[in-house]
């Protein structure tokens, strides 16, 4: 276990300084900045996507093309439920697989744990898609919302049901020359206050999907455990009932504010990644079908990389793209921030909760992934963004003095720790003093 301790400084608006007043959110006032720690709790693991914890720490968390697994308190790993080819887990399932982008992603775990030994994980599967299916499993995924009880010594599942069986839709295969088939899965499950989990999706490299009323890719739904419609959704008339909002490029992170508010961190076409403060029944307005708002063909009919952004890396050029928030669309929702340059990999996102964190405390904490083609600020980190109150824009951006790392997700966890996880394989543990 290796630790990383720094004393933050306080980069907003352009001041360098060791601490300043801040007025946050509900109307307290901090001066402090905190010394942040930074820790290895795993290391050698294979794309850890996702984690979350119980009270007493114990911590679930997955591998993209392995599976998930848990850790417990004594520091022991169980590897619990495994994909298609994994070995030593408890058991493995011939369905769940793991191609490009799409594998065993996010989990969350049910509030009520304690009684019902229950976990929510999203994974892509090739079990419902009938005799149209192409034999090739990689060609024929889809995405599902599982409901995973396991035993009582956590090592083991002793029921799988399906909540979600219909993200992605009929079979389906992408041959876009920028991400190809298994891309843009979204899957990132969490859990309000009030015991509704939210789940959100990615387009699947298909052009209709965001805007679509009936398919679920491109969306963020809100369910219950069983994977019914929360019945205060509010979209519009003739979409599917589980949708809370549409127009979706990407998800890939979501958190509530103490207030409730909901956010994600969605990830852009390489000039453009967004964070925005949901409203029921709007849009996101990402629309990358092809033959509409002036557009012709696009290839595999999917034109969210229109026009060729690997030669539009000059300001003129970017402009020409296709914009993540369409202001064709009426019911569009403001997004809190813009890049508005180059794509810097929005991955997730997390509200830092807790005195301990200072100046920090009610703000957004986002992984970054990394610039496609470099320019400034450089390099994979974490970034925390103080959102003003109504959501439609933000006062400052900090840099969190971590390791430079591809943050893939943050969880705040029940000790006020922030947990991180990384494309090159450790979790975090990051505390403030």
């Amino acid at each position: 276990m290796r630790s990383k301790i720094i004393t933050s400084l306080a980069l907003a608006a352009g001041i360098c300084a060791t601490s300043f007043a801040f007025a946050g959110h509900h109307g307290h006032k901090s001066a402090v900045v905190p010394t942040i720690t930074q820790t290895a709790v795993l290391t050698g693991l294979e794309n850890p996507w996702d984690t979350d914890l119980l009270a007493d720490g114990t911590m679930f968390f997955t591998e993209k093309c392995k599976g998930v697994s848990v850790r417990t308190t004594d520091g022991k790993v169980h590897k619990i439920l495994g994909m298609k080819g994994s070995s030593g887990y408890a058991s493995t399932n011939d369905d769940l697989h793991c191609t490009n982008q799409a594998g065993m992603l996010g989990l969350a775990v049910d509030p009520n744990f304690a009684k019902n030994q229950r976990i929510y994980v999203a994974s892509a599967s090739t079990k419902y898609h009938g005799s149209g299916c192409k034999t090739n499993f990689e060609r024929c995924d889809g995405n599902i919302v599982m409901r995973l009880t396991l035993s009582k010594d956590l090592k083991s599942v002793k029921d799988r049901t399906d909540i979600v069986k219909d993200i992605q839709f009929k079979p389906f295969e992408s041959n876009h020359p920028f991400g190809g088939n298994g891309a843009h899965n979204g899957n990132r499950p969490t859990f309000d206050s009030e015991g509704w989990l939210w789940v959100t999706t990615g387009d699947r490299h298909r052009g209709v999907c965001p805007q679509s009323p009936e398919l679920l890719c491109g969306k963020v739904l809100r369910i219950d455990t069983d994977g019914n419609a929360h019945p205060g959704n509010n979209p519009p008339k003739g979409f599917d009932k589980r949708i809370y909002t549409y127009g979706h490029r990407n998800v890939q992170g979501i958190a509530f504010r103490a207030d409730g508010a909901v956010f994600t961190a969605e990830h852009g076409p390489w000039h453009n990644d967004e964070l925005t403060m949901l409203e029921n029944g709007k849009n996101g307005g990402w629309d990358p079908r092809q033959n509409v708002g002036g557009r012709g063909d696009c290839p595999d009919e999917y034109c969210g990389y229109m026009p060729n952004q690997k030669e539009g890396v000059i300001p003129a050029i970017r402009a020409a793209y296709m914009p993540m928030s369409d202001t064709r669309f009426a019911d569009l929702m403001t997004p809190a921030w813009q890049n508005n340059g180059y794509s810097q990999g929005t991955s997730s996102i997390a509200f830092l909760t807790g005195s301990q964190w200072g100046m920090y405390e009610g703000r957004a904490v986002v992984g970054i992934m990394g610039i496609a083609f470099g320019g400034t600020p450089p390099g994979m980190r974490l970034d925390v963004y103080d959102i003003a109150q109504d959501g439609k824009s933000i006062k400052s951006v900090i840099h969190l003095p971590v390791e430079s790392k591809r943050y893939r997700g943050v969880t705040m966890g029940p000790d006020g720790a922030l947990y991180a996880n990384t494309d090159e394989g450790e979790i975090y543990k990051i505390t403030a003093k």
